[in-house]
């Protein structure tokens, strides 16, 4: 299982949860709502470009941290509870599609349900296992998995099977949530999960509706008898209501009545999340392109020696005469130089081999688990056949990092990162850096990943000052490795002298004449 972000899946039906409402439910959703116009009630595409491999958010996740690489802004969490099959999952996919925002997460807590000893699954094989108590739940897990989740971490979301009666083998992995919308019968039972809460919502649903829902529900979709549907309502479900989801409806800031039907309650509900979500804007990019630089260049960077053979290879690439053909042979030529260079700081143990002649060779190898390598695109992925041909066995992970052309903002598109990432070394790649923004947020999402910060290199063939700055400011402990650094930017923060857009130039999209014409050029994938 890999970690993937920008990835649409699959939301619960419509059925409402409780009492083990959800089997066949794909957990968790990172959600993506469907983006209405502006001047039309008429519903248009979700966010989303698809390629055959790929689906990438067309909008992105803004910065949740500030200048200096610190989280400084938490998921908004809301908490839906009501009785089961209330509406509480068509309540939430209403206030998904109407918050028309990206990176939303739809968290059940079925999927929090305890592994059944036998003796229990022998009860729930005759639906005399109350699956509706607040002891049915995994608080402990579900309260970290939330906290974490809330912070802007990485988390494991078990995958509970309703047939087994046990948790899968392989957990889903979920990131990235600007909000997350958790949902289920024992929403507000536990009064450290109240406090993780920033909304707390109550669904009210007429009992004979909910029980209708449920039979039909049970029936169709489970293959359950009428007898048993009705058998485990009156033992446990009606009964679990009445003792302990009903009284929790006080603690609720909003009721709603008759459930995913009530537009007016959720047009109230979205009006206060917007609200919230902009006191909480970061501004990034613009800090960091207007902070003075007078400090001379950390300790941390590391800058490949300026040979005649190096300093020709910059003299080819940098020329906008260039041919692009030319361009990308001696591109690749300072990108194997650049990758073969960071390697040498990877941690390495003395060793003693033997030799075909039988002698001893008292040599190094590499001490650590494994080596990833992240390309940020799509220029930082033209670096990876460079790492592949010198580390033989390097897994890659992908993230797009786009700026956003109204608030200038780096804005997290698609990520896909290889299982257990936590435990290697990772090198980020990309071809050129200016203010730093799309790197820091690259190193930023390692951190979430829980890859600790002194494993983490940023490699790049071009760096500015500010750059080299604001990623050493933020995190002091991450190796910089590149093969230049140029002193400045100009107005449209592009590194001077610079080379151009990299990633134009190299997969032949290059507008030269609005370069040399002095007209602004598309802007970068990543800055």
């Amino acid at each position: 299982m890999e970690t993937e972000c920008g990835k649409k899946m699959s939301s619960r039906s419509d059925s409402g949860s409780g009492g083990e409402d959800s089997p066949d439910q794909r957990l968790p959703v990172a959600a993506v709502p469907r983006r209405k116009s502006a001047t039309s009630q008429s519903k248009t595409e979700p966010p989303l470009l698809r390629t055959g491999t790929r689906t990438i958010y067309t909008a992105g996740r803004p910065p949740w941290y500030n200048q200096r690489g610190a989280q400084s802004k938490e998921a908004f969490v809301i908490g839906l509870c009501g009785g089961s099959a209330s509406g509480k999952t068509t309540v939430a996919n209403n206030i998904i599609e109407a918050l028309d925002v990206p990176w939303v997460v739809l968290l059940s807590m079925d999927s929090f349900y305890k592994v059944l000893c036998e003796e229990d699954q022998a009860l729930a094989a005759s639906n005399d296992y109350n699956f509706d108590h607040p002891g049915a739940f995994d608080f402990e897990l579900l309260v970290a998995t939330l906290r974490k989740l809330k912070k802007g971490k990485s988390v494991k979301i078990p995958v509970y099977d309703f047939t087994t009666h046990n948790r899968h083998k392989d957990w889903k992995h979920v990131y990235g949530a600007s909000v997350v919308i958790f949902e289920g019968i024992m929403s507000f039972a536990d009064k450290d999960l109240l406090q993780l809460l920033d909304m707390k919502i109550f669904v009210d649903t007429d009992s004979d509706i909910r029980l209708v829902r449920r039979l039909r529900r049970d029936i169709a979709e489970r293959g359950r008898d009428i007898e048993g549907v009705i058998k485990q309502y009156n033992k446990f479900v009606k009964p679990a209501f009445d003792q302990y989801i009903e009284p929790s409806m006080r603690l609720a800031d909003i009721v709603v009545p008759r459930g995913g039907g009530n537009m007016v309650a959720i047009d109230l509900i979205v009006q206060h999340v917007h609200s919230q979500m902009e006191e909480r804007e970061l501004s990034v990019r613009a800090v960091l392109a207007s902070a003075p630089q007078t400090d001379p260049l950390p300790r941390t960077l590391s800058v490949l020696e300026s040979t005649p053979q190096v300093r020709g290879l910059h003299t080819i690439i940098r020329d906008k005469e260039t041919s692009r053909d030319e361009f990308i042979f001696y591109s690749k030529r300072l990108m194997r130089l650049l990758i073969e260079h960071a390697l040498t700081f990877l941690p390495s143990q003395p060793c003693t081999i033997q030799t075909p002649q039988g002698q001893e060779y008292e040599g190094r190898r590499y001490k650590g688990r494994g080596i990833t390598g992240v390309s940020i695109l799509r220029a930082g992925e033209t670096m990876e056949p460079a790492l592949r041909a010198v580390c033989k066995d390097v897994r890659i992970g992908k993230i797009l990092i786009q700026t956003n052309l109204d608030s200038g903002e780096p804005e997290l598109h698609y990520l896909r990162l290889p299982k257990d990432i936590s435990e290697d070394h990772v090198i980020l790649m990309d071809s050129t850096v200016s203010t730093g923004a799309a790197a820091m947020m690259a190193v930023r999402v390692m951190l979430d990943h829980e890859v600790c910060e002194e494993r983490i290199m940023l490699v790049s063939l071009l760096m500015a000052e500010l750059g080299v700055h604001s990623v050493a400011y933020a995190f002091p402990r991450v190796k910089i490795i590149t093969t230049a650094v140029d002193k400045g930017l100009d107005h449209l923060l592009h590194v001077v002298p610079g080379i151009g857009d990299f990633g134009d130039r190299y997969f032949g999209t290059d507008r030269s004449d609005q370069w040399s014409e002095g007209g602004e050029p598309e802007p970068p994938m990543s800055c």
